[in-house]
């Protein structure tokens, strides 16, 4: 298991379409791998997508249940190769932050209900239906294995998007 460094926005291998998977043999289970290391070492993380690690293949981890607050119902960590968005539901806008995009925030329009599938790292199909902040996060992940990032979805960069507070234990001076 490695912790890799996270790709930053304006880089290329963010706004690729991520290939597809097929097999799960050693090197996608060392992907899964450093895709879960690498999301639960950076703090307020909770998701992380392939492209995100400079990977373009269609897999990302998820874990909502490390938040503060963990949204009741949650599924705990999910790991998915090759997953698919089946069904949506509902509608609203909230804030999301990204790892790739580490110096904004923006509001989002997302499904408040969603149900994807996909592969695990052990090669059985897995079915997962969330609500609430999970399906916001697994929307989240979805789109970066199609290139999108939280500031292809804003409705207006003037209304929608949010310089990040930064905090001196961030490593840097309050001003």
């Amino acid at each position: 298991m490695t912790v890799r460094n996270v790709v930053r926005y304006p880089a290329r291998a963010l706004k690729g379409l991520a290939g597809p998977v097929g097999a799960i043999g050693p090197r996608e289970r060392q992907l899964a791998d450093d895709l879960v290391e690498t999301m639960y070492a950076s703090p307020g993380c909770v998701g992380l997508a392939a492209p995100q690690l400079g990977v373009p293949s269609r897999a990302f981890a998820l874990d909502v249940s490390v938040m503060k607050k963990p949204p009741p119902g949650n599924h705990g960590l999910i790991v998915l190769f090759d997953p698919e968005l089946v069904l949506t539901e509902g509608s609203d806008r909230k804030r999301e932050g990204c790892m790739s995009v580490p110096d904004y925030t923006c509001d989002v329009r997302r499904a408040t209900s969603v149900v994807v599938r996909g592969t695990t790292p052990e090669g059985e199909i897995r079915v997962v239906e969330a609500s609430g902040f999970e399906a916001r996060a697994a929307q989240h992940e979805l789109d970066h294995l199609d290139g999108l990032l939280i500031l292809d979805r804003v409705a207006s960069a003037r209304t929608d998007v949010f310089a990040r507070k930064r905090y001196a234990s961030e490593g840097e001076h309050l001003k």
